[in-house]
């Protein structure tokens, strides 16, 4: 499978990228390397696009479940190298998933799936040496 992407300068070090399902992503740097917070900063854009990957895939494994989730949030938090390149060196995502009669077990395991076998992102950030952690917490809702 092959996926696409073209980034076109913006001025400044603001940038315009469109991937091959013809959405836009709006990137810009920091104030003291002259960006004008017109976008996201591209590694924020690359933890997100983790945390969208592994919500992704916890979400489906708990439909597929048939657990009563109203609402799943991944509050994501990383750690980069201080020195440059300024990788990620740790990421810990914290789900609140909240519904109704949901089992922790299968909470759980939804997570794990999505951690070993199916999220894309974090798999690869985990071979390229980010240590990634995660832990939940289950609302119930009425």
């Amino acid at each position: 499978m092959t996926m696409t992407a073209n980034v076109s300068w913006d001025g400044g070090v603001s940038f315009k990228a469109e991937g091959s399902t013809g959405h836009t992503v709006f990137m810009d740097g920091p104030a003291e390397k002259g960006g004008q917070d017109k976008g996201s900063r591209p590694m924020e854009l690359l933890l997100m696009g983790m945390g969208g990957c592994t919500s992704f895939d916890v979400m489906s494994i708990l439909q597929k479940s048939r657990q009563d989730v109203v609402n799943c949030v991944a509050q994501i938090s990383a750690e980069r190298a201080d020195s440059v390149p300024s990788v990620f060196t740790k990421i810990h995502v914290h789900f609140v998933v909240s519904g109704r009669k949901l089992k922790e077990k299968v909470v759980e395991r939804a997570i794990r799936l999505s951690a070993e076998e199916y999220c894309s992102a974090s798999i690869m950030l985990e071979k390229a040496g980010v240590e990634i952690t995660h832990d939940f917490e289950i609302v119930e809702v009425a």
